[in-house]
């Protein structure tokens, strides 16, 4: 948890330096932690670069990392170990703990910038905080079904109560409604310039960012409760993100680069720990997919968990991963898959079939590759227009799971988990009657043939709070939309 903490601390210093940050002047001292400030001493322009790069590191390395592994766009190789556990699902309570600890801390600085907006009636800074507060608690709720929200805003409570995963999605929606209820044009005090890593202080798009986000949240409830995901769905209108909602701003620099890059490559000194894994390989190259060579090095690809192949290293395909790469938290791609869902879902399909092809596109056009001859008539993306809801469904959410690489396959093992997109194949990756993209049970796997499903709450906080769930769920027990 430090280590990641200390990495925050450089990387924000590192971007206000190298945008010169008006608002990280003399409170945004680069000696000092933003953590040790006095919250109410913290403005939110202070505080919002903190905020925002350390949901960036939590989601950008460890659930990247472990994101990765079980949507299959990488598995371990089998010239190393640091990632065994997690290929072999035998994770627990006291070994996969950072990621909890780091979003948490993202949280807190969240948190703060909210209360302080809020108190006075800096409408612009609330909307910022309550979205970013709503996106990292999705995802924390995602893992781990059960987390601290209600009373997590409560900075003298150390020991909060659990709200349930289906209390935190209302929860989220009510906050998102009351920070998109407030009037910008009234706003009090400064404005988001630079210190916004992700829009730049362009409000409009923080509108779209939180409508976005509350459509993915709503998404995520089509089996669990589709009348809530209907009724929700149908009263959000059309203005959802057309861009990227991202941060930007990596260099190729030690404690300054990508959150998966630095992780993964640079501070564990080595190049070849995440191999292509045979699922999205092959189904890219069945598929004369062009992003084949963007997402992997040449060579054959590794069957999910097979970190004990005799086959020789140097032979297997390495991930490329950059140390300029975006943490994406809503791509354009992404707002178009969901949006295309929606539609098919509630709409009849009116407008679907553009939203696909604008997502594919823009899929393809991150890696300046050209995606028409895949979308057209023919093509092997082609839209199914005359399929079915089933069919437009599997069109959707695979090109989504391609599109969600490198760094957001927490995103796409959860849009798997929902939809069952792609299929759990039947049969190993040795077997002549494998499917290419249908994900394969670890060759290595530990929970008897079933996959994960979450991860279990950390030991830190089954030990320090005294309000946490008594009873340790297991990474195979489903959440609670499943």
């Amino acid at each position: 948890m430090e280590k990641m903490k200390k990495m925050k601390k450089i990387l924000v210093c590192a971007i206000c330096t190298i945008f010169l940050i008006t608002s990280c002047g003399d409170q945004f001292d680069i000696n000092r932690d933003p953590d040790s400030l006095s919250p109410d001493g913290v403005l939110p322009e202070t505080e919002l670069p903190s905020a925002i790069t350390g949901v960036a590191g939590a989601q950008g390395a460890e659930f990247a990392i472990i994101g990765g592994m079980w949507s299959q766009f990488w598995a371990q190789s089998n010239a190393a170990n640091q990632y065994r556990t997690i290929d072999a699902y035998s994770i627990n309570s006291t070994n996969y703990q950072g990621a909890w600890n780091n979003m948490y801390d993202a949280l807190g600085d969240i948190r703060n910038i909210k209360r302080v907006s809020l108190a006075s009636e800096n409408w612009n800074y609330y909307l910022i905080a309550t979205v970013l507060e709503a996106y990292s608690s999705q995802i924390l709720a995602d893992w781990y079904d059960q987390i601290p929200y209600a009373e997590a805003n409560d900075q003298t409570n150390f020991e909060p109560h659990f709200n349930s995963g289906q209390e935190v999605y209302d929860l989220m929606i009510s906050d998102l409604n009351d920070a998109l209820s407030r009037n910008l044009d009234a706003s009090q005090g400064g404005i988001p310039l630079d210190d916004d890593f992700i829009f730049g202080g362009d409000m409009a798009k923080w509108v779209q960012f939180a409508n976005t986000l509350k459509l993915k949240i709503f998404l995520r409830q089509t089996n669990a409760r589709a009348s809530v995901a209907q009724s929700g769905i149908a009263a959000l209108g059309s203005n959802f993100l057309t861009e990227d909602a991202a941060m930007t701003q990596f260099v190729d620099e030690a404690d300054r680069s990508n959150p998966l890059y630095e992780s993964d490559r640079r501070q564990l000194n080595t190049a070849t720990n995440l191999r292509a894994s045979t699922t999205l390989h092959s189904y890219l190259s069945d598929n004369a997919d062009t992003r084949l060579d963007m997402y992997y090095g040449a060579g054959v690809s590794l069957n999910q968990g097979d970190y004990q192949s005799a086959a020789a290293p140097a032979s297997i395909s390495i991930v490329n991963l950059s140390a300029t790469t975006p943490v994406y938290f809503i791509s354009a791609e992404s707002s178009f898959f969901m949006q295309a869902e929606a539609r098919e879902r509630y709409n009849n399909g009116s407008g679907a079939k553009a939203l696909y092809d604008q997502a594919v596109t823009a899929s393809f056009s991150k890696w300046g590759l050209d995606a028409s001859t895949f979308l057209a008539g023919g093509g092997v993306y082609e839209y199914p227009s005359s399929g079915s809801l089933s069919d437009k469904l599997e069109a959707i959410i695979t090109q989504k799971w391609i599109a969600s690489f490198p760094g957001n396959g927490f995103e796409s093992f959860f849009e798997q988990l929902r939809t069952g997109i792609p299929a759990n194949s039947g049969v190993p990756q040795t077997n002549a009657g494998y499917v290419s993209g249908e994900f394969a049970y670890s060759v290595n796997g530990s929970t008897g043939g079933v996959f994960p499903q979450r991860l279990e709450w950390p030991n830190d906080e089954l030990t320090r709070n005294a309000n946490s769930p008594a009873t340790i769920v297991k990474i195979t027990e489903p959440v609670w939309w499943k």
